[in-house]
């Protein structure tokens, strides 16, 4: 199902499998590998790399229905805007918002997988994720 998405997605944005790579920072080899599902498990951080070029995110390409369609006029005040250029003057690149928002993600998405130990009412954990992102 990934595969699928991935070259769904690719084709639609008219990128061939070598531009996708390249734009997402992977092998030509190992993303052709994910889209004919001879790869079936690639890491979060591999995911958001190739979701990113791709105007996707990690949840659609594991299964989510549909891509978030957001009026970013509606959603970014004043304040937003303030923040994100301080940010950008810092030198924050896309890269780092998207992996800081792969990362709320990811937390977000391990919190909802706490379960309750039916036997003793405690939260058990079933899965910890870490992203690391390094940009060059």
């Amino acid at each position: 199902m990934i595969g699928e998405r991935i070259k769904s997605l690719r084709e639609k944005k008219g990128y061939s499998i070598t531009k996708l790579a390249d734009l997402a920072g992977v092998s030509k080899s190992y993303l052709s590998y994910i889209e004919r599902n001879m790869q079936n498990n690639p890491s979060l951080l591999v995911m958001a790399k190739i979701a990113a070029p791709l105007d996707s995110n990690i949840e659609y390409l594991l299964g989510e229905e549909h891509l978030p369609k957001l009026n970013h006029e509606e959603m970014l005040d004043e304040e937003w805007h303030s923040i994100i250029k301080d940010a950008v003057d810092e030198g924050m690149s896309k890269g780092d918002f998207q992996a800081l928002k792969d990362l709320i993600r990811s937390n977000m998405w391990k919190d909802n997988r706490l379960e309750v130990n039916p036997q003793s009412g405690s939260k058990k954990k079933t899965s910890n994720i870490i992203i690391l992102h390094i940009d060059n």
